[in-house]
C-alpha cells in the first residue's frame, strides 16, 4: 500500500518551486497535485493521456474542448486524451489532484 497525506504533497510541491508534484506513478496511471493561484494563468497542453482531475480546495471555471465548467472542493472533470483545456477565472488558489492513464510521458 502506498498512503498520502495532502499537507505533506503540497508543502513538497511548494518546496520545488512548481505548480505540478507527481507524487505516484504505476504501470497504467500516474497521479499528481497540481496548484494554480488565484488570479493566475494555467498554461498546460493537451496531453496523449486521459485525465481526471478532482478539485481539492478553490475555485475556478475549466474548459474542456468547447464547453465550460466551474469547479470548486469536491468537482471532478473528465478530460479525454488529445483535446484542449485549461482553468481559467481562478478566484481561489486552485489544488488539484490529477489522474493520467497511462501515465504521463
Amino acid at each position: 500500500m502506498k498512503a498520502f497525506r495532502l499537507d505533506e504533497l503540497e508543502a513538497e510541491r511548494a518546496a520545488n518551486d512548481g505548480a505540478y508534484l507527481q507524487f505516484l506513478r504505476e504501470r497504467n496511471m500516474s497521479v499528481g497535485l497540481y496548484a494554480l493561484d488565484a488570479g493566475t494563468t494555467d498554461s498546460q497542453k493537451p496531453h496523449a493521456q486521459d485525465e481526471v482531475y478532482f478539485v481539492v480546495s478553490g475555485r475556478a471555471a475549466i474548459t474542456v474542448g468547447m464547453e465550460t465548467t466551474q469547479v470548486a472542493r469536491g468537482s471532478v472533470v473528465y478530460v479525454p486524451a488529445g483535446v484542449a483545456h485549461k482553468f481559467h477565472h481562478i478566484s481561489e488558489d486552485l489544488r488539484v489532484l490529477v489522474v493520467f492513464s497511462p501515465p504521463e510521458s
